[in-house]
């Protein structure tokens, strides 16, 4: 063998040794790859930030359809008079008394409709406080884990902020002067059960499942249809197609 060929072959030992003595210290080189550029899997951190993503957009728009005039007044989401009124407006058209119970229903609507906005603080502050667990069970749940899971966390926190709202609301809009003087006028009627009704209560309960039940179809939406998955995030967590 000449003096060449074994230095060749010397040298060639000597690399691979340093290589694969270099390999064996250096770090996982897939450990340190951003998950979040990694198409091929889905971290946890990743999935709870679309889902985060989701809920957030979610109840922007729940929001900005139900807190605007109309909102709730030209939508599903109507709400009627209590029971009560309701069947007294039947007696009241006799004696021209029903134009003030429709009044009274129109500003039922608005009040629930200025208070709604208040929903979204408190969502988005649900939504930073899910644990992992709660992002997991979520994001393998129904369609409306994601709701439900924000129905039971704020719901009582949303009736504490929205009632005042709609108490100040019931007054700015009339409503309570309405009914004040419908329940006199329609109480003084001959032969007739007199009238009372808690209306704060009333739109309350209307307003917290309209808010609940939009919500939910947001999430729906968004996980099963394409078109909503308005983020690049979104879709990554849910799917482009």
């Amino acid at each position: 063998m000449t003096t060449t060929r074994k230095i060749r072959q010397t040298l060639a030992v000597t690399t691979i040794t340093v290589c694969l003595s270099a390999c064996e210290t250096l770090p996982n080189l897939a450990g340190l790859l951003d998950p979040a550029t990694d198409s091929s899997a889905l971290t946890s951190s990743t999935i709870a930030q679309g889902l985060r993503e989701a809920l957030t957009l979610g109840s922007a728009r729940v929001v900005d359809s139900l807190g605007v005039e109309g909102g709730y007044l030209n939508s599903a989401f109507h709400i009627p008079l209590p029971a009560k009124l309701r069947q007294a407006q039947q007696i009241a058209q006799r004696f021209g008394l029903s134009s003030v119970f429709d009044d009274l229903e129109i500003r039922l609507n608005r009040a629930a409709e200025a208070a709604a906005p208040k929903a979204r603080s408190l969502f988005v502050e649900a939504v930073r406080q899910m644990t992992f667990d709660d992002v997991m069970q979520i994001y393998r749940g129904p369609d409306d884990a994601a709701t439900r899971y924000l129905e039971r966390t704020t719901s009582a926190k949303l009736t504490e902020q929205m009632q005042p709202i709609i108490d100040q609301s019931l007054n700015q809009v009339g409503a309570v002067q309405t009914l004040q003087n419908l329940t006199d006028r329609y109480n003084r009627l001959p032969l007739v059960q007199p009238i009372s009704a808690n209306i704060t209560g009333h739109v309350l309960g209307y307003a917290k499942t309209a808010l609940f039940a939009e919500l939910a179809k947001e999430e729906a939406a968004i996980r099963n249809d394409p078109v909503k998955r308005t983020t690049t995030l979104l879709k990554r967590v849910f799917g482009s197609s």
